[in-house]
């Protein structure tokens, strides 16, 4: 135990630094909330502390979730405190927030204090962050006790929890679920309360267990069984490993399907512990030919080669109509190298084997997609615009792209598939959560292909991929860093699989990276780039490529200065690693 324990404090410490979510949350989340009772002791509010400070020691109170919230419940009347029903899913507020009197009349023995400051957005059920700007205005009435001091007699219906104290007691965790075929885990984003931190992996491994957050429940799938729980806390054994003990998994699952249990825990519990995870059902090992797994044992069926990039594949450029190699600046073999098609822009397929080009055709546009170097099909999209294409990762890792998308006139998504016969046939992708946002300018669908970012009108949005046996949907759009962006945004790509690449046309943000689940936001450094940053190419363990208007330039991380490219490109050039 003692071995878990300074890991819990170093987790806790480097929690503190984290520029996301790390507070607290009504109760501490899982299945196993115990109610507490209300009356455990709790220190009064400072003596003849006037109204106004009253509401933020208040404020600040409510990052102490224990005893269901004692120590918020201090500043309360007692009428207040019992009609107070908590929330379980707290308003994130920017630090700056003020108190106020609604009315400037003096008030003897009864006031209204009015809360006001920003909200940045919220925890939803599932803990995880949800992006919701809007000002915040909430009255809350106070008044003198018997004792003469001030007490809030009718208390907020919701906990407001600035965005400091947040990040002081929530930590960031990443779930990871299956994408629909069970090839590839994807990372799901939750935020969890830190205090008591030796309680950080079970509450990870309950999570796990009640399966995708909302925004992705339809998109993504969990190898747990719904029924599934947990046989005993997430504990460290005698022996160092962290022990994760289920139970009620079921009597019929097969080899494989245990390889996946154990593969989404380990992944899970990845960013939370260093030492080996076991996995049990109901005391006993899940597999017998091994007992303990760290993260590397587990790549096999986490699908991690079907989304690593060939380290030959170093990118390319569009440039004067031809598609060029990054690496040299050559035009590759074949008819799109050599500018027959007039490339406006280009995809290659994750395997590194076919190519997607938007060619100019008179007044329109053409879709065109085959092997790189060989001659490519003109597939049935005409538009007055295309954007630049996309493709779904592949069924195998051998297995060539067989899926392309492009947005068409900014109105309508093509999601072009290649048949038994070797055609590629356009069908359209259900847009019509997306509808009421504006034109389409940009689209790249993620590695795993489970999401879609997107540039609409400016801003940056993100949808889940839903896959049925009626359609193939974008669904659950949510824009990303709305205050900080606006409508500026220019580029995107995908970083990895939770992270995305932003170019836009503000000065201040040239170039930023944006987690998934809009609560974080990095600047890259502004050295040498000049607005608007046209074109940004991003994968992982890639440097990040941008073309602004003096040309082509790169960077491997935040704090780098961007490095001048020996290659020349004309304006309207674009660059493009795969995917």
């Amino acid at each position: 135990m003692k071995r878990l324990a300074l890991l819990v404090l170093v987790l806790v410490s480097l929690a503190g630094c984290a520029a996301i979510p790390t507070n607290t949350q009504p109760k501490p989340i899982g299945p196993k909330d115990n109610k507490v009772s209300n009356t455990l002791a709790a220190p009064e509010p400072r003596q003849g502390i006037d109204p106004f400070q009253l509401v933020r020691d208040f404020i600040d109170a409510t990052s102490n979730p224990d005893g269901d919230y004692a120590a918020a419940r201090a500043y309360l009347t007692p009428e207040a405190s019992k009609n107070w029903t908590v929330t379980k899913n707290p308003v994130i507020i920017e630090s700056a927030f003020s108190t106020v009197p609604i009315s400037q009349a003096p008030a003897d023995k009864t006031q209204i204090v009015l809360l006001q400051g920003k909200r940045v957005g919220r925890l939803g059920g599932d803990n995880a962050f949800v992006p919701e700007l809007g000002d915040l205005r909430e009255p809350l009435k106070v008044e003198r006790n018997s004792d003469n001091q001030w007490r809030i007699s009718e208390a907020p219906p919701a906990v407001f929890l600035p965005l400091n104290i947040f990040n002081n007691n929530y930590r960031r965790v990443t779930l990871y679920f299956y994408n629909p075929e069970f090839t590839v885990l994807v990372p799901d984003p939750r935020y969890v309360v830190v205090p008591p931190a030796i309680s950080i992996p079970t509450r990870v491994t309950e999570l796990l267990i009640k399966g995708p957050a909302d925004t992705v429940r339809d998109t993504l799938k969990s190898a747990i069984p719904t029924d599934a729980d947990t046989f005993s806390d997430t504990r460290e054994a005698d022996d160092g490993a962290l022990e994760v003990n289920l139970t009620k998994v079921g009597k019929d699952l097969t080899p494989e399907k245990n390889k996946q249990i154990v593969a989404q825990v380990v992944k899970s519990l990845s960013g939370v512990t260093t030492s080996r995870v076991r996995v049990l059902v109901d005391g006993q090992q899940i597999l017998p030919d091994q007992r303990d797994y760290r993260p590397s044992d587990v790549s096999a069926t986490a699908g991690e080669s079907l989304l690593a990039l060939n380290s030959n594949l170093q990118g390319m450029l569009v440039a004067d109509g031809a598609i060029k190699s990054l690496a040299d600046g050559n035009p590759i073999k074949g008819p799109a190298g050599s500018g027959t098609y007039g490339a406006v822009s280009a995809a290659q397929s994750l395997d590194g084997s076919r190519l997607a080009v938007v060619s100019r055709s008179g007044g329109s546009m053409r879709l065109r997609v085959g092997e790189v170097e060989q001659e490519l099909s003109d597939v049935d999209v005409k538009a007055n615009s295309l954007s630049r294409p996309t493709w779904l990762l592949s069924s195998g890792p051998k297995e060539p792209g067989s899926e392309v998308w492009t947005v068409v006139d900014g109105t309508s998504v093509a999601r072009v598939t290649r048949s038994d016969n070797g055609s590629w046939t356009n069908k359209a992708v259900n847009i019509t959560e997306l509808g009421q946002f504006g034109p389409i300018s940009d689209l790249r669908l993620s590695r795993d292909g489970t999401r879609a970012a997107l540039v609409i009108g400016g801003k940056l949005y993100l949808a889940s991929v839903v896959r049925n046996d009626q359609d193939v949907a974008l669904r659950t759009p949510r824009q990303l860093q709305q205050s900080t962006l606006g409508s500026a945004v220019q580029s995107i790509d995908w970083l990895s699989q939770d992270v995305l690449v932003v170019s836009s046309s503000m000065p201040a943000l040239p170039v930023t990276k944006v987690n998934t689940d809009g609560f974080k936001l990095e600047r890259y450094s502004q050295s040498n780039l000049n607005v608007p940053v046209s074109s940004v190419a991003a994968a992982p363990a890639r440097q990040v490529q941008v073309i602004d208007p003096s040309g082509l330039w790169s960077a491997s991380d935040i704090t780098d200065v961007w490095k001048s490219s020996s290659l020349r490109v004309p304006a309207g050039a674009l660059v493009f690693y795969p995917g």
